[in-house]
């Protein structure tokens, strides 16, 4: 059976709505007001202008509902006529406000930069205008247009409105899902509209809520001082008024043209919060599973100093590459890193947290986030310079995204948009690379499920990411990041949030996807099992620093720092029962805080005076091995003996 690949149907934020008593409630009351204002001409037996003196001042009463007026109108048919008036100012102000509000603020918080500032700048100047005064102004201009006041308190109120959405987008360009999306290669707008934009409706809903009853009250208020239609057309404000005047003789008056006032700016308010909240029950995730590592097998046997495949052909080239974050004087949080990546290579990333292997992972496919960017160094990817500032490096950066590298994170779930089926995720992917009809693409993403040997692919296309567990979750961010045939791969710790045989599963299904397709891999990870079984190759980072790297059997047989003998030492899996676990002592330096020799020597049980001194290069210690240590030799006489 064809299963469509369509966003979630409304149908679900109505029934999450339905559950909320005020908000049913508050919804009700917004549409009998505005049905009653849109069918009064044939809801109400009497004109709401014809006057009867016979019936004036009188209470409800079958013949009236809520009463007359002075003149002996019907105030039932008054209040619903008058809504016409009312409400569609509110709508009038709403419509200004959200036009300009919604996509500015996405725009602004989405491109940052100086259309950025510009925005900020442009919010600063409207907010420090009196509103009332210019209303009242365009008011005087326009001939007491209703129009020409609503529209313009749409506009000055755009200008809060637009910093609260900008302030909301800001959190969500950062979440993991918007991140992959990026990744695959999606274009902006399209980012924007299926998985920003929808991310932002509760503010929006809520904010809209607010201000439409903030608009009603602007809008009566300007009837009651006599702005607007003139008497005797009925506007609820204008009927406030004339009830004032009689508060003392007819004090009755007032509740029906009073309260429909209060009523509505309640109901408003309250559908807000209750559509804010169901908004947010749809989104809610299932807790991510414990995390366990795996256990380090014995090293393979092989010749430590054997040439790695990565000098025969290197799919991506990093030299020097610098990252810092900040605008003016960027602290450096990377420094000077360099390696190779070869065709059907995996490379394994290792270091405390702190140590900058994930920094320097985002920062070849260009997902620092806010404040973060590249300071020096180049990356190249099959021969072109893809992480530079000039525009096309740019634009090569878009052009690998999804198709060229492909990147999943450590949270699977926090990874997939809550807000489309899998099989939606999988589909836009497919469609943005392969230029494919929607069939076609359907039968790529069901077949991209399969081959992650999920046990009923079709069912998991059709799921939501809370209907499925955390390793299927795994499984289908790997299936999306594959959906635009990348050749490289980066995995940021894949199986951190995964139990042990989860874990195993996946760790064996990246290795059969290079297998098959040849696809190169830079794996991310703290844990030395991972590194052991997968890898084929190994960079160990320390405070920003490349300290060492070599092949995986090299570096478990003969590490040659020794912070990546400590490191291996401090594996538990390699402990006695009994024994105390060791340790390495002290932390990691935070940027800024880097010593001017060796950042390791602090924390070093060979460090010498010298270490201290200078800073401390990398050196070759074998074909296709470097050390960042001046005690190199020690420690390879430490291993022979």
């Amino acid at each position: 059976m064809k299963t469509s690949t369509s966003r979630p149907r409304s149908a679900s934020l109505t029934r999450a709505l339905v559950r909320k008593p005020l908000g049913v409630a508050s919804a009700a009351i917004i549409a009998l007001l505005v049905f009653a204002a849109v069918f009064a001409p044939w809801l109400s037996p009497y004109d709401p202008l014809a006057q009867d003196p016979s019936v004036a001042r009188q209470g409800p009463s079958a013949a009236h509902w809520l009463g007359t007026d002075l003149l002996g109108r019907d105030l039932l048919t008054r209040v619903m006529f008058g809504g016409r008036e009312s409400l569609v100012g509110v709508a009038e102000a709403l419509l200004v406000m959200l036009v300009i509000a919604v996509p500015v603020g996405i725009l602004a918080a989405y491109l940052r930069g100086a259309f950025d500032r510009a925005v900020l700048s442009v919010i600063d100047i409207v907010m420090s205008i009196p509103t009332i005064l210019i209303t009242l102004a365009s008011l005087a201009i326009f001939n007491n247009s209703m129009l020409a006041a609503m529209v313009t308190v749409g506009v000055l109120a755009s200008a809060a409105f637009t910093r609260v959405f900008r302030s909301d987008v800001l959190a969500q360009r950062q979440a993991p899902f918007v991140q992959a999306a990026v990744v695959t290669g999606l274009p902006t707008w399209l980012i924007l509209l299926r998985h920003v934009l929808p991310q932002a409706r509760g503010t929006i809903l809520v904010q809209a809520s607010l201000f439409a009853a903030a608009a009603l009250g602007i809008q009566t208020g300007l009837s009651f001082l006599a702005f607007g239609p003139p008497p005797p057309a009925p506007t609820w404000g204008g009927m406030v008024a004339e009830a004032a005047a009689a508060i003392q003789s007819f004090p009755w008056m007032f509740i029906p043209t009073g309260g429909v006032i209060v009523v509505a700016t309640l109901a408003f308010g309250l559908l807000g919060d209750a559509l804010r909240d169901a908004a947010a029950e749809q989104v809610q995730q299932r807790p991510v599973p414990s995390r366990s590592r795996r256990a380090v097998e014995a090293p393979r046997t092989a010749d430590d100093d054997a040439p790695a495949e990565r000098h025969r052909e290197a799919l991506l080239r990093v030299r020097e590459l610098s990252v810092g974050f900040g605008a003016d004087e960027p602290l450096t949080v990377v420094d000077r890193v360099s390696f190779d990546v070869g065709r059907g290579e995996i490379l394994g990333i290792v270091g405390e947290s702190g140590s900058g292997k994930t920094v320097t992972a985002l920062a070849t496919i260009g997902l620092l986030g806010r404040g973060g960017r590249v300071t020096g160094g180049s990356v190249v990817f099959e021969g072109q310079e893809i992480a530079g500032d000039a525009a096309g490096d740019k634009a090569a950066m878009k052009n690998v995204r999804g198709s060229g590298i492909a990147y999943i994170s450590q949270e699977p779930l926090v990874a997939l948009d809550p807000s489309f089926t899998v099989g939606f995720q999988i589909v836009e992917v497919v469609r943005r690379h392969e230029k494919i009809g929607r069939a076609a693409a359907r039968a790529r993403a069901v077949e991209l499920l399969a081959s992650m040997r999920l046990p009923d692919p079709e069912r998991v296309f059709r799921s939501y990411p809370h209907q499925i567990s955390g390793g299927m979750a795994q499984r289908v961010v790997i299936a999306k990041a594959l959906a635009g045939r990348p050749r490289l791969l980066i995995a940021d710790e894949p199986t951190t949030a995964l139990d042990v045989t989860v874990q195993a599963e996946i760790l064996t299904l990246l290795a059969s996807i290079r297998d098959e397709t040849g696809m190169s891999i830079i794996l991310v990870t703290h844990d030395w099992g991972v590194v052991a079984e997968t890898c084929d190759r190994t960079l160990v980072m320390y405070a920003g620093q490349l300290v060492e790297e070599a092949t995986v059997e090299g570096l478990l047989r003969s590490p040659r720092h020794p912070y990546t003998r400590g490191l291996l030492a401090s594996d538990p899996h390699g402990a006695r029962r009994g024994d105390i676990l060791p340790t390495i002592g002290g932390i990691v330096p935070p940027p800024g805080s880097w010593p001017s020799g060796c950042r390791f020597a602090a924390r070093c049980p060979m460090a010498t005076a010298e270490c201290s001194q200078h800073p401390i290069p990398l050196v070759a210690t074998g074909t296709a091995r470097v050390s960042r240590c001046i005690r190199v030799g020690a420690l390879v006489e430490e291993a022979q003996a």
